[in-house]
């Protein structure tokens, strides 16, 4: 597919969201407004496709996720999930879910949650999956499911207790209340609050310093931050000392005097004296 050519719409293939590029910025759009953009079974099918298209596109930098309407997302549609089938049947639904939030989280572009009105249940843990949360000061959040009865199922517990503790996240999830805007900023779930009516205008003011920044180095960041959290420190210095590596390489200083330097692959390729050598000597060495 042409890097150029990511874009969908209603009539594209899609019902329940819009994805809109221009240039190196993508905007999806979440579009059931009269029901507050709550995740359909479809809406949900449509956002991996969407991620999916965003995900392949070198061209594609950044990528912006809001609702339409005047409010960011309900949740899970609720009404649906008897259709979802037996236990069996929810256990896979609830992966498929919890592929579009790592999807969305290991995307290389930097992304974006724009929220206002309500980001409660599977709205707050798409908020979650993304790299920065730009809220207005009339949005409220929340994990309500407590009082339908059920449990979230891709990040309310899991992403939360890493991103706020387990004590606030039981707190959040245990209670179901709805909270403001400024609290979530202050448990580090979201990163700033602006008064209602400037969010595009504040988008745009993080998008032009975003855009100044050497995005080779962006997308290490992104990498190593991710994977790094979830390992021991070693192991997370050792993300860190091969990120190093590669930004030497990317950087012009590339080569490394007792490295291949391609030419492993190239006699590969061509079945080389190089190729038969390294074959012939270790093919059955110590083999049984």
């Amino acid at each position: 597919m042409a890097t150029q050519a990511v874009a969908g719409s209603k009539g594209d293939g899609f019902e329940d969201l819009e994805l809109r590029v221009s240039g190196d910025l993508a905007r999806l759009t979440l579009d059931r407004p009269q029901v507050r953009n709550c995740l359909s079974m479809r809406l949900s099918d449509e956002i991996i496709r969407a991620l999916r298209l965003v995900q392949s596109s070198d061209e594609v930098k950044f990528l912006i996720i809001q609702g339409a309407g005047g409010t960011f997302c309900a949740g899970d549609d609720i009404t649906e999930m008897p259709q979802w089938g037996d236990a069996n049947q929810v256990m896979r639904r609830v992966q498929l879910y919890q592929e579009m939030a790592n999807t969305l989280e290991e995307l290389d572009q930097v992304t974006i949650a724009a929220v206002e009105g309500f980001a409660v249940g599977g709205g707050l843990e798409i908020t979650m999956a993304c790299d920065f949360v730009v809220a207005t000061d009339d949005a409220r959040w929340g994990m309500p499911e407590v009082d339908v009865g059920i449990t979230p199922g891709w990040g309310g517990t899991t992403r939360m207790a890493r991103l706020i503790g387990r004590r606030r996240t039981k707190e959040v999830n245990l209670l179901g209340a709805l909270m403001s805007a400024e609290r979530a900023v202050e448990l580090d779930l979201w990163n700033v609050v602006i008064p209602a009516g400037q969010l595009d205008a504040e988008i745009d003011r993080l998008l032009a310093v975003l855009r100044t920044k050497n995005m080779q180095a962006v997308r290490q960041l992104k990498f190593i931050i991710d994977k790094g959290v979830e390992a021991d420190l070693h192991t997370a210095q050792g993300f860190e000392k091969l990120s190093a590596g590669l930004t030497g390489a990317v950087n012009g200083w590339w080569e490394v005097p007792d490295a291949d330097r391609g030419a492993g692959v190239v006699a590969f390729a061509s079945k080389s004296e190089l190729w038969r050598t390294r074959r012939a000597m270790a093919q059955d060495f110590w083999a049984r």
